[in-house]
């Protein structure tokens, strides 16, 4: 392992995990409903209108997030691509390269922190967890906010240890800081905050800050935000900034905005499979953590993922990535623990209480295998062989890990549960799910559209099925109408194809009789709305009008 660590080597090495972890299926998953396909098709009519201040979906106004995740799909597809193809997998590329960076990022600071061989084991351990894989392969806005806190919170380490940090390490704050309030607001400043008080809490000291050089900072991190957020005010009368914290900050602070709501401890509970297969130690490494909190680089770590998770445990609005920006600081602390195999902390990892947790854990693997199964016989085409190497990946990580560990074995459970896991990773991304043909409805729509309409000169009108994927893939004209919208759409187009729900069945056919159009059934595709959570049956029609 030593001729690993040296050099680029650990570099080239992490970057080539990524590559397997995160490239496959990034094109063959459709994309997905809701936000992916909402960040997605705003990034496209930047390009299309050439508005790249603006932010809107369809005739809508965005004012949610900033503008920087846009700008980085907007550039990614600018280099691959055009605007009007269907294709996801360009806007996805800035999750890809987000991921990997706060990956190689992890493995640099975490080297500081403690040695290269805890952040080289940490960086992996984060490489391959479940939650970062699946964002990843989303065209969002996390993986990059990952890089950003990373970078961050890397840069933050080092002056919190080291008495003579350089200016590079100020200028790497502040420009993340910057670009991190440019991707998704106030996140980034907020854990470095709260990662800053707890320290000065603890340590009754905060001279170290000093050295961040915050008169210089404070402007630098401000002009890599204002230009644009000056630019969006003027366009929009100072709408985005009002929008955004009325519309989209506050409802998720006070309630839990669009049912996304759950208990404290959500999280906690959630992380034996977010973080998995790493979470094979969280417990153990967490209480290891706090008996040896004088440390360094242990103390810090805990700085960065203790207060903010309980805030975010707090607040009522809930969602699986929220926490994944504390993940790093998590990975480095179980590294840190996989090397501690003395005294006290040996007999944490191989306690009763840490054998509970294994067994949880297992349970969690698991749950997964079972689900890769039957996956594709609920929402596939029935039985599915890679769904059996998915599941034999996740089953693999489980009885290659629970005895090593139960032998004492940490570090070797660790490496083979990643391996088992990063099978059945591969093999869900690139063949069990882009097979879940139920589940994508907008994708069997599209392909529907384009064999029975391939003059697309008409857009398609959609009416009780209105998922951003449809606009995605049929295009920014798409209509969103209700049954008697629809119906006047193909009665006044011929050729006009419309898309009927069937919650807006009788308001279409209603519609219809009224023009004096005769419907056309041309196919009817059955599925299951995943975001509503139920099934449901779209029929595709046109209309044909009698003579004279």
């Amino acid at each position: 392992m030593q001729r690993l660590l040296t050099g680029v080597r650990p570099y080239m090495a992490l970057g080539l995990l990524c590559l397997v972890l995160y490239l496959p299926g990034i094109s063959a998953i459709p994309p997905l409903d809701r936000d992916e396909s909402r960040f997605a098709q705003a990034s496209r009519q930047m390009l299309e209108t050439g508005d790249f201040v603006r932010i809107r979906y369809q005739d809508t106004a965005r004012n949610k997030k900033p503008v920087g995740i846009y700008w980085l799909q907007a550039a990614a597809v600018s280099a691959m691509g055009e605007a009007g193809d269907a294709a996801i997998a360009p806007y996805r590329l800035p999750s890809v390269l987000g991921a990997l960076l706060a990956v190689l990022l992890t493995f640099r600071f975490g080297a500081f922190l403690f040695d290269r061989r805890i952040a080289f084991v940490g960086a992996v351990l984060l490489a391959g967890s479940l939650i970062l894989v699946a964002e990843a392969h989303q065209a969002k806005t996390d993986a990059v906010l990952l890089a950003c806190v990373v970078a961050v919170q890397g840069a933050l380490g080092r002056f919190y240890a080291n008495r003579t940090p350089g200016v590079g390490d100020a200028l790497i704050f502040w420009l993340a800081m910057g670009a991190g309030m440019l991707i998704k607001g106030p996140i980034v400043p907020f854990i470095a905050l709260l990662t800053v008080l707890a320290l000065c809490i603890a340590d009754r000291r905060c001279g170290w800050l000093i050295g961040l050089r915050p008169l210089m900072g404070i402007p630098l991190a401000a002009a890599v935000v204002a230009p644009w957020l000056a630019a969006v005010s003027a366009a929009t009368d100072g709408g985005f900034v009002g929008e955004a914290v009325k519309s989209d900050l506050l409802p998720k602070l006070l309630g839990a905005q669009e049912s996304h709501g759950a208990w404290p401890g959500y999280y906690l509970l959630l992380a034996t499979a977010t973080l998995w297969p790493a979470s094979l130690f969280l417990g153990p490494a967490l209480v290891r953590s706090w008996r040896e909190r004088s440390e360094s680089g242990v103390r810090f770590c805990l700085a960065w993922a203790l207060p903010a998770w309980i805030v975010f445990e707090a607040v009522p609005t809930k969602l699986p990535h929220y926490t994944l920006p504390l993940y790093p600081a998590l990975t480095l602390l179980i590294a840190a623990a996989l090397f501690s195999m003395r005294g006290d902390a040996y007999d944490l990892l191989s306690g009763r209480a840490a054998r509970g947790f294994y067994v949880l854990w297992a349970v969690v693997g698991g749950a997964l295998a079972a689900a890769f199964v039957a996956a594709p016989i609920l929402h596939g085409s029935g039985f599915d062989p890679w769904s059996m190497a998915a599941a034999g990946g996740a089953g693999f990580a489980v009885a290659a890990a629970l005895p090593r560990v139960w032998n004492r074995r940490f570090l070797p459970a660790a490496v083979l549960a990643l391996a088992g896991a990063s099978v059945a990773y591969v093999a869900v991304f690139a063949a069990v799910l882009p097979g879940l043909d139920s589940l994508w409805l907008s994708r069997r729509v599209k392909d529907a559209v384009d064999r029975l309409s391939p003059d697309r000169s008409i857009p398609v009108a959609s009416a009780g099925f209105h998922e951003p994927s449809l606009v995605f893939l049929l295009g920014t004209g798409t209509l969103l109408v209700g049954g008697n919208g629809a119906a006047g759409h193909i009665a006044a187009h011929p050729g006009a194809i419309a898309v009927i729900a069937p919650s807006d069945q009788a308001a279409f056919d209603a519609g219809l009789l009224a023009s004096g159009a005769t419907p056309k059934l041309l196919e009817t595709i059955g599925g299951f709305n995943y975001s509503r959570g139920r099934k449901t049956e779209l029929r595709l029609y046109t209309a044909d009008r009698p003579p004279g």
